[in-house]
């Protein structure tokens, strides 16, 4: 931890660092917070096997920050080896809640519940005026290619998976300019506070393609957490609809949202697989990875109620 403090006194030209701590952490960051000279700040640093380019999340970053997206702001990144790592981000620390439950059931979030529809709508209408052309190495997506890949490789043969990719292609949206999207815009992956929104968080998966793919993902019924408000768990799809094409000035159609949130649907079913098979198979040993494999079937039976227009 020393020699850690001392490269982040380093990279932030700070005086003296203190106070460092790690946080839990998602598969692939490690989260530390830390005091530079009294300023309380967040270091992420890029865990090992993850072979994505953190460089091109920082440019996000900042394209976001400068956007107005509401987003931690970037203080020091870099992908080149050093004490602080191989490839790292120190941001600005925003104080609030990330965990979905809470911010669905606590007491102290019932007036941020109401208010985050909209603010979701606002955010996203934001990211989505950001021309991706100002961020190299942002790459276009086929989000349908790349899990019908996913699911072919997987070995496993799944009935109802087969049915929602041939809806998706009969149902395919007209082609859209390129957008840069976040691509995991949900509860958990913001903070939120008592007035509701307040950053933006984890942004590696940010890259081209269409902007209804947010709106859709943020609506996937897993990503309610049991609730039956169908916008996180906490709005309906008018008052993120209306928020974003009032702050964006586009016409949204909510087919298509409704397309992306099918698909969301079936990728976050064979994202399960995927997960489960890592334990199955000894990559990643982990009691959390085998029991997301069960969890393959909910998304079977949300694809379903999806096709019936049912949720």
């Amino acid at each position: 931890m020393d020699e850690l403090s001392s490269a982040l006194a380093e990279v932030v030209g700070a005086r003296e660092v203190a106070e460092l701590a790690r946080l839990s952490g998602g598969a692939s960051r490690e989260t530390f917070r830390f005091l530079a000279d009294g300023r309380p700040l967040i270091l992420q640093r890029q865990r090992g096997g993850d072979i994505r380019d953190m460089g091109v999340e920082a440019d996000v970053v900042r394209a976001a920050f400068a956007a107005g997206v509401p987003v931690p702001e970037l203080v020091a990144s870099s992908n080149q080896p050093s004490a602080v790592g191989s490839a790292f981000m120190v941001l600005t620390a925003v104080e609030g809640e990330t965990i979905a439950r809470k911010i669905l059931r606590d007491d102290e979030f019932r007036t941020a519940r109401e208010l985050l529809p909209a603010q979701f709508g606002r955010a996203l209408a934001q990211l989505h005026t950001i021309d991706p052309a100002t961020v190299p190495g942002l790459a276009p997506q086929d989000q349908v290619r790349m899990y019908r890949q996913l699911l072919d490789t997987s070995g496993e043969p799944h009935p109802t998976f087969e049915l929602a990719f041939r809806w998706l292609e009969e149902h395919q949206p007209p082609p859209c300019p390129p957008t840069l999207v976040h691509g995991d815009f949900r509860l958990g992956n913001v903070m939120v506070g008592a007035d509701g929104l307040r950053a933006v968080l984890d942004w590696e998966l940010a890259h081209i393609g269409d902007p209804m793919e947010d709106l859709g993902w943020l609506c996937v019924k897993a990503w309610r957490f049991g609730s039956p408000k169908p916008v996180a768990g906490v709005g309906e799809y008018a008052q993120l609809i209306e928020a974003y094409e009032e702050a964006s000035g586009l016409t949204v159609d909510p087919e298509v949202v409704r397309w992306w949130e099918v698909l969301g649907t079936l990728k976050w079913g064979i994202m399960c697989i995927g997960q489960a098979n890592a334990h199955v198979s000894g990559v990643a040993r982990s009691h959390e990875l085998a029991a997301i494999g069960r969890r393959v079937c909910e998304n079977e039976h949300d694809l379903f109620l999806a096709l019936e227009g049912r949720w």
